[in-house]
C-alpha cells in the first residue's frame, strides 16, 4: 500500500532571489517516470518538504501548460522555509501533491481578466497568469494590479516588467504610502484603493483576488462597489492548508475541510464560510 505522506524527491534546478527573504526554486523530479507524467491544474497547491525539519504549504507557481519542471516562491519565516531557504541549486528536498481544486479556467475563456494580488501572494496568480499569455488567444483584455509594502518587497520583478512591456497587459503596480524609491513610477497607494482607482469593467470579466485577509477582505468590497457580483470573484484560500490531505483537521471551517474542497472558491462561497467578511 502507498504510502500518501511520503514525498517525491526533487532537485534543485535553479534559485531566484526575489526579496531578501523570498526565494523562487525550479525543481524538477529525480524520478524520470513523474518527470514526464506530473501534471497539475492552476490553483493547486502541494507541500514541501525540508527533510529533517518537516513540511510547509506552497502552491504551484508555474503555469500548467509548462512541462517538465515545478516553480515555488516562499518566505522565510521559520524552521522549514529557513531551511528551505539555505538549500542550494543541486540539493534534494521533497515535495508531494498537487492537492485541492483549481481556477475553473475554460470558464474563463472569451472573458476579460482582473487579478488583485499583493505582496508574496502574487504566486497562486502568476500560473493563472502565464497560463493566460500562453494561450493568449482564448481570453479577452488582462489587467494585473499587484502592489507590495515596498518596492523592494515586490516579486518577479523581471516578469513584472515584461508584463508592462506587453501591449496586451494592463499591469498596474503600486507600493504602500512610504515603500516607494527614488525612481519609482507607479502608484503609491494600498491594493484596495488603486483597484477603485483603476475601475475594471464587471461586463464580461472576471476577478481574481489573492493576497493578505485584509487585503482580501477591501478588494472583495471594492469588486461589489464596482459592480462585481460575488459569482464573478475568486479567491484562494492557501493559508488554511496544512497536511494537504484533510487528516488533520487544522483546515476545516465548520464542516469544510478547505484542503480536500479548496483552496479556490468563489466570493459567495466565502461568505458562506466567513459571514462577517
Amino acid at each position: 500500500m502507498q504510502n500518501i505522506y511520503l514525498p517525491h524527491l526533487m532537485t534543485v534546478e535553479d534559485i531566484v532571489e526575489e526579496t531578501p527573504d523570498v526565494r523562487t526554486f525550479r525543481l524538477v523530479f529525480q524520478d524520470e517516470k513523474m518527470r514526464e507524467s506530473f501534471s497539475f491544474r492552476a490553483g493547486q497547491f502541494a507541500l514541501y518538504s525540508a527533510f529533517g525539519a518537516g513540511e510547509s504549504t506552497f502552491c504551484i507557481a508555474n503555469p500548467s501548460t509548462r512541462k517538465g519542471y515545478i516553480e515555488t516562491t516562499f518566505r522565510r519565516v521559520g524552521r522549514v522555509t529557513g531551511t528551505l531557504a539555505d538549500l542550494n541549486i543541486g540539493d534534494t528536498m521533497g515535495f508531494r501533491g498537487p492537492y485541492g481544486n483549481w481556477f475553473p479556467m475554460e470558464s474563463f475563456h472569451g472573458k476579460n481578466l482582473i487579478f488583485v494580488a499583493g505582496g508574496i501572494a502574487l504566486p497562486p496568480l502568476r500560473t493563472v497568469i502565464w497560463e493566460c499569455l500562453d494561450q493568449r488567444e482564448k481570453f479577452g483584455e488582462i489587467t494585473v494590479i499587484y502592489g507590495a509594502r515596498s518596492v523592494q518587497d515586490l516579486v518577479y520583478k523581471r516578469e513584472l516588467e515584461h508584463w508592462d512591456e506587453r501591449p496586451d497587459v494592463n499591469l498596474v503596480q503600486t507600493v504602500d504610502p512610504g515603500g516607494e524609491e527614488p525612481g519609482w513610477k507607479g502608484k503609491i497607494g494600498f491594493v484596495p484603493t488603486v483597484l477603485k482607482e483603476t475601475a475594471p469593467s464587471p461586463d464580461n470579466a472576471v476577478a481574481l483576488v489573492c493576497g493578505p485577509p485584509i487585503m482580501i477582505k477591501f478588494s472583495l468590497q471594492a469588486l461589489g462597489e464596482l459592480g462585481f457580483s460575488d459569482e464573478q470573484v475568486y479567491t484562494t484560500l492557501e493559508n488554511k492548508m496544512k497536511c494537504g490531505l484533510g487528516k488533520c483537521g487544522r483546515c476545516n471551517v465548520g464542516d469544510i475541510y478547505i484542503c480536500k474542497e479548496g483552496p479556490v472558491y468563489t466570493t459567495a462561497e466565502v461568505k458562506r464560510m466567513y459571514p462577517d467578511l
